[in-house]
């Protein structure tokens, strides 16, 4: 009888703490695609970068295995995909990253707001706030990799069907690096300006990573394997160009990961243990 009476708050309590988690969740993904500024910059503006760079007439027959090769290599016939496809799935992860790095960051309006103070007055527990605005970075993240292979698929990207659904899912999953790199710099940084700081830093590790232009051979493309875009671009291009991943590209993404997993949860029980 004792057991029972114990468990039922127990079971009560939990699914209590579940359907606030999910309204949490439901709350966040609302007041996030309101705003038209990170609608613009993080949805819209990785599309119409693929549709500027991406669309030369030479690159729908051009292999994505031919980008930073003096070779001409056709496709079809050499690679999994051609030029166009390359450009897009670069433009694709870049719009997780920014989506997610967006998403993650707004932990700092919020401290500011006192928002997140509110919060730990209420049974919603630490680790599920984390949770939570994770999964609305990945959220956003899905939602700009579909829009940029939407425009793409239109505008004369070609690949295999395994090189879509792979390099999509890797852009999508991967950029939980991303995510976990915005909640750290939103703990880190001020409210007024965060996004003005992490937005062009994250134009500029694109560059310096690879992701926009190819790093070729020499100093740069050897100081580009300590950029935190650097592993992420060669593991979501590997299945359409074929080329295979390399360990430094896998360690790259492992190390980054670590160190911004473990930034934002120190930050976070710092944060946690003023108020």
């Amino acid at each position: 009888m004792s057991a029972t009476t114990t468990d039922r708050p127990t079971i009560a309590t939990t699914a209590g703490v579940g359907r606030g988690a999910l309204t949490y969740l439901s709350v966040e993904l609302r007041r996030l695609l309101r705003n038209r500024r990170t609608a613009i910059f993080t949805l819209v503006m990785p599309a119409a970068f693929f549709l500027i760079f991406g669309t030369a007439p030479e690159y729908r027959t051009l292999s994505a295995a031919a980008v930073g090769q003096s070779g001409d290599l056709r496709w079809p016939g050499a690679g999994h995909g051609n030029v166009t496809a390359y450009v897009m799935v670069s433009m694709a992860l870049y719009g997780a990253m920014l989506a997610a790095t967006s998403a993650g960051a707004t932990v700092s309006v919020e401290r500011a707001q006192g928002w997140s103070r509110q919060l730990r007055l209420t049974p919603l527990r630490p680790a599920v706030y984390v949770a939570t605005k994770i999964a609305v970075a990945m959220v956003l993240g899905l939602v700009g990799v579909a829009i940029v292979y939407g425009v793409g698929a239109a505008r004369g990207a070609e690949a295999d069907a395994s090189a879509w659904v792979l390099t999509a899912l890797a852009a999508w999953l991967g950029s939980i690096v991303f995510a976990a790199f915005g909640l750290f710099m939103g703990y880190l940084l001020p409210a007024e300006n965060v996004m003005q700081i992490l937005s062009p830093v994250l134009a500029v590790l694109s560059f310096a990573g690879g992701l926009f232009v190819p790093l070729g051979d020499g100093l740069f493309a050897t100081l580009a394997q300590l950029i935190p875009t650097y592993g992420l671009a060669e593991l979501v291009r590997a299945p359409l160009t074929g080329g295979g991943v390399t360990l430094a590209a896998v360690a790259n993404v492992l190390v980054w990961a670590a160190v911004f997993v473990g930034g934002a949860a120190w930050l976070f029980r710092r944060d946690t243990a003023r108020v």
